[in-house]
């Protein structure tokens, strides 16, 4: 059942390309909920256009949804955005169903419990965004490593505070691109 949202109490997120392409999404406040910039958004996805369609993409830490709404309009085949905050997935949850996106999940979880979970299936693409000044990049890159969720050429985007220096990535894990806007840092790397 989909909930009214007043659309003055809530934040707007705008599809940057693709089939929804200037489509204005509702998103809830809530502590350390940022959507990806749109000029950040815009690079990501021209460094993944080859790559996004068809597609089967992991939104970790998905808080508005940004990221996994901006790959189901490009086509992805499948998108699956995970966060453990209920006012996100259940805002997620409303843009599905405006969208008729039928090809997504959001998954009301905690990240790492999501990945220690058996059966997930491989991913071709991962969004790692996690909240920023927790020191959570690191360690997830490794957990991603060792859950086997990757497909075998999977490529990783990761934002985090341009402050905090990228040091450790899993065996074979190489940065491909690398930029920094405003406050954040942001990679692509491919496995």
């Amino acid at each position: 059942m989909l909930k009214k949202i007043n659309p003055k109490a809530a934040n707007q997120l705008r599809i940057i390309g693709g089939q929804w392409r200037g489509r204005k999404l509702n998103f809830p406040d809530g502590e350390g909920l940022r959507p990806t910039m749109d000029r950040v958004r815009e690079t990501l996805f021209n460094w993944l256009q080859g790559e996004i369609a068809d597609a089967r993409c992991l939104d970790l830490f998905s808080g508005s949804g940004a990221l996994g709404f901006e790959a189901l309009s490009r086509f992805a085949v499948e998108v699956v955005m995970v966060d453990k905050n209920p006012q996100a997935i259940e805002m997620i949850r409303n843009n599905l169903s405006l969208l008729n996106a039928d090809n997504a999940q959001a998954v009301p979880m905690d990240a790492r419990d999501y990945l220690l979970q058996k059966h997930i299936g491989q991913f071709d693409i991962v969004f790692l965004d996690p909240p920023f000044n927790n020191a959570l990049v690191e360690p997830f890159c490794q957990l991603l490593q060792q859950s086997g969720c990757l497909s075998e050429q999977a490529s990783i985007y990761i934002e985090m505070e341009k402050t905090t220096a990228l040091k450790e990535l899993p065996e074979h894990w190489q940065i491909q691109k690398h930029k920094t806007a405003g406050q954040l840092s942001y990679y692509l790397i491919y496995t």
